[in-house]
């Protein structure tokens, strides 16, 4: 049964809704496909919006799920983000549209904003099971393989969870949409599709002698 994510006043897309998706599948599916989020917040006076690893808990603890993101507890972004709201978004482009004119270029993408108030993450098992949801969401099965975090990085490290509760979805696929005349004239159009490629494995030059790639690290790049 799919499941329609129902826009709040934060949320409604009010420019280009053809292209608005509505299926909340679609937008996991889009959260579990890209690798970077940027997080918007108030510092100070001024707005900053900052790159981060992220990872969903669809079964988290916040309304509609829970988005972690995390930080050195000494970022001040981090510190000025608990308790207040914050706009994630997540963007993927998938090509370059090449239309007729120069109105009707355009890009491809899938592109996603989650607002919700932000939370410092305190329980202990709540927050190792976030930081081991980021480092898998880049290589799946690799905290499993990694030793337990020391109390020393712990308390060096801050997460962050966003309720899933609030979000939209834009995507645009396919050719450009170019005037009649445009088209009449003989002038090429299309689309450069993007693709994102995870290459060979390189090995870091301190490894010790005879060690395999992991399964895990060999599965992601394929």
């Amino acid at each position: 049964m799919s499941v329609v994510m129902e826009p709040t006043d934060r949320t409604r897309i009010r420019r280009g809704r053809n292209r608005a998706v509505t299926e909340r599948a679609e937008l996991l599916a889009l959260l579990a496909d890209a690798f970077v989020a940027h997080l918007g917040v108030t510092v100070g006076e001024h707005p900053v919006v900052l790159p981060t690893a992220y990872a969903v808990d669809t079964d988290g603890p916040d309304e509609g799920g829970t988005l972690y993101v995390h930080g050195s507890v000494a970022a001040r972004w981090l510190r000025e983000s608990a308790d207040t709201t914050v706009c994630v978004t997540v963007t993927e482009l998938d090509g370059l549209v090449a239309g007729r004119s120069a109105f009707h270029h355009s890009m491809n993408y899938r592109s996603a904003v989650v607002i919700g108030r932000a939370r410092v993450v305190e329980d202990p098992a709540e927050r190792q099971r976030a930081l081991d949801l980021i480092v898998d969401h880049m290589i799946p099965g690799r905290s499993a393989t990694l030793r337990p975090s020391t109390r020393k990085e712990l308390a060096a490290t801050a997460v962050l969870g966003v309720p899933l509760a609030e979000a939209s979805m834009k995507a645009r696929a396919g050719a450009p949409v170019d005037e009649p005349e445009d088209v009449a004239a003989g002038i090429w159009g299309g689309h450069v599709p993007v693709r994102r490629v995870l290459d060979v494995p390189v090995p870091a030059p301190d490894n010790l002698p005879g060690l395999d790639v992991p399964d895990d690290v060999r599965g992601r790049s394929r």
